[in-house]
């Protein structure tokens, strides 16, 4: 999985049958103190994540383990909202 922050939301009118109904959402990959600092990915929320939040998403077939995804063509699925980051003793991000 991969560590990512939520920077906006994608609307498509029309789109695939397969995705219908699943809310997309942008992120931007993070980094360990949860600051946006990569790439940008289009990603199915299976979570209820918002704009804003840190996320833990997965790319590729691993995106189509969810009940919400599974045999859809997703490439990067949210699977987790992060309370906290910590390396070794130190907290690098904790959810405001």
């Amino acid at each position: 999985m991969l560590l990512g922050r939520v920077i906006g939301t994608v609307v498509a009118t029309r789109k695939e049958p397969e995705i219908e109904g699943l809310k997309l959402l942008l992120l931007r990959q993070a980094d360990v103190d949860g600051k946006a600092a990569g790439a940008l990915v289009v990603a199915i929320d299976a979570v209820g994540a918002g704009v804003g939040e840190v996320v833990l998403y997965a790319q590729g077939s691993s995106a189509r383990q969810t009940a919400q995804t599974k045999d859809r063509p997703v490439d990067a699925t949210i699977m987790a909202i992060v309370d906290e980051i910590a390396v070794g003793n130190e907290v690098k991000y904790q959810k405001p």
